[in-house]
């Protein structure tokens, strides 16, 4: 059963612990309410941070002598904090969070388990795979408003050389995709667009997924990813290992927020999971992954590897700290 939150005001958020009276409330990553954590601890519900992490900024903003003595207060009143990395537990502890709370697990978000293609995309996966087959295919997932710019510029340029080529933009937002295949339909260029049914035609090197819930469906169906919400100044980045998962050569930009733990975690397994570049560079590293097979396979095995090992015992680890911490109350 899903139910959402209300604001997080006093009166709301009282009414509403009342009304549903939780044994524990888990918070994850930075959502961090003032009235909902007080109103929790004043109830006497247990309250469990997972994923624990804060900006740059918020840290700033948390740290100003007059905010400190509430974080550290709000901080007080839980029983367990998982930060997502020791970086983010030492800020937590610098808030003045009780040290005995802290516990690391990994990164929640590392837990992707392995998967296959959804019934929805199977169903026709067959077909777009006869359409792209020997055809150079490369993907560019979760772009934000702006990027398509760099996808675009590198795919005109990629496509002087490989006239095969197919590229596939998943933006973070369907409409977002929409926009962009009017845009391109506008200067002449064609493009299949996957709310419409479109099929890929020899013409056609564009195929734009405007649609939710298949990214992991289509990693399944591209041997290189570039995880996008990384190439403007102010990006944060999106879960490289979703792509690692699906076997996929991974690239992203620099600006990638928090991921950037995961980043150097992965690449601290093995060194060829995943390759962050520049726009400038986008071109020169998709086109070595179409010339060299042996790289190609070399960086779809090291992402694999890297989520292997990334992603094993991370739920364990988080239900053995939860029992210990939180659980064995109620027993």
């Amino acid at each position: 059963m899903d139910q959402f939150a209300p604001l997080d005001m006093p009166s709301t958020m009282d009414a509403f612990l009342r009304y549903w009276r939780p044994n524990i409330v888990m918070l994850m990553e930075s959502e961090l309410w003032p009235n909902l954590i007080m109103g929790a601890a004043r109830n006497g519900i247990v309250l469990v941070l997972l994923n624990g992490r804060m900006s740059t900024k918020s840290f700033r903003n948390w740290s100003h002598p007059v905010i400190l003595p509430l974080i550290k207060l709000m901080l007080s009143k839980f029983s367990l904090i998982l930060p997502l990395s020791t970086i983010q537990g030492i800020q937590f502890q610098l808030l003045q969070a009780p040290p005995y709370i802290i516990n690391y697990s990994g990164d929640l978000k590392c837990a992707v388990a392995d998967f296959d293609i959804s019934k929805g995309v199977k169903k026709n996966s067959e077909e777009f795979q006869m359409q792209i087959s020997h055809r150079k295919v490369w993907m560019a997932s979760s772009i934000h408003k702006g990027e398509e710019e760099v996808f675009i510029r590198a795919h005109n340029i990629l496509k002087e050389k490989h006239a095969d080529i197919v590229t596939i933009i998943v933006p973070r937002k369907p409409q977002h995709g929409q926009d962009i295949a009017l845009k391109l339909q506008e200067e002449g260029t064609s493009v299949a667009l996957r709310s419409r049914g479109d099929n890929l035609t020899p013409e056609s090197s564009i195929y734009v997924v405007d649609s939710l819930g298949e990214l992991r469906d289509f990693y399944k169906l591209t041997p290189i990813a570039v995880v996008g919400g990384s190439f403007l100044v102010g990006s944060k980045g999106h879960n490289i290992l979703e792509a690692a998962a699906a076997g996929c050569a991974v690239l992203t930009g620099h600006h990638v927020g928090h991921f950037s733990a995961m980043v150097a975690e992965m690449q601290r397994v093995n060194s060829l999971s995943v390759l962050q570049v520049s726009s400038e560079k986008l071109v020169e590293a998709v086109n070595e992954l179409f010339d060299n097979a042996k790289i190609l396979e070399a960086r779809r095995v090291a992402s694999r590897q890297a989520h292997h090992a990334l992603s094993s015992g991370i739920v364990e680890n988080i239900w053995k700290m939860l029992h210990f911490h939180v659980f064995v109350k109620y027993q």
